[in-house]
């Protein structure tokens, strides 16, 4: 914290691949250090990496870090749906790794996509159901999620059926 006092560091410093120190920490679910960073009034919060497009929102969403989630959207400056380089947004990626805390908190915010697709046509609905998420497909439907009844012709055939 000290360094950060001097006002002569760079917080939104860049590595080769263009990750800034918060987009780092989110990514690996370092509470304190996105605090402390987000306290300075001086990060970027809608950085992107050159390797994947996404936002340090991306990164605490894909990874099921919660707390950090919940830091980022009380900023209440992170683009929510940003894009990354398979269009897929903080929603679904959260959805496709079943981080159903996150999710919701992404929805809560009512300011998401929940039909958003990928570069595959993939829904976060849709994402859930493959990976056998029940409580994020739960959470996706109660707040309007479209539920295909047919995906390809397939109905759903790579989803296994629930007892």
């Amino acid at each position: 914290m000290m360094l950060l006092d001097t006002g002569k560091v760079d917080v939104d410093a860049r590595d080769k691949n263009n990750q800034t120190p918060l987009s780092w920490a989110a990514e690996n679910g370092k509470e304190a250090v996105v605090k402390m960073l987000l306290d300075t009034g001086k990060v970027d919060v809608n950085t992107r990496d050159t390797k994947y497009d996404r936002t340090p929102l991306s990164w605490a969403a894909e990874n099921g870090h919660d707390i950090v989630v919940m830091m980022l959207l009380d900023t209440e400056k992170d683009d929510i749906d940003a894009r990354d380089k398979n269009d897929r947004t903080p929603l679904l990626l959260a959805a496709k790794n079943g981080h159903h805390v996150a999710v919701k908190m992404l929805l809560d915010t009512g300011k998401v996509n929940v039909d958003a697709e990928d570069c595959y046509g993939l829904t976060a609905y849709q994402l859930s159901v493959f990976n056998h998420h029940e409580l994020v497909e739960n959470h996706l439907a109660c707040r309007g999620a479209v539920v295909p009844l047919d995906f390809y012709g397939l109905r759903f055939l790579f989803a296994e059926p629930r007892s």
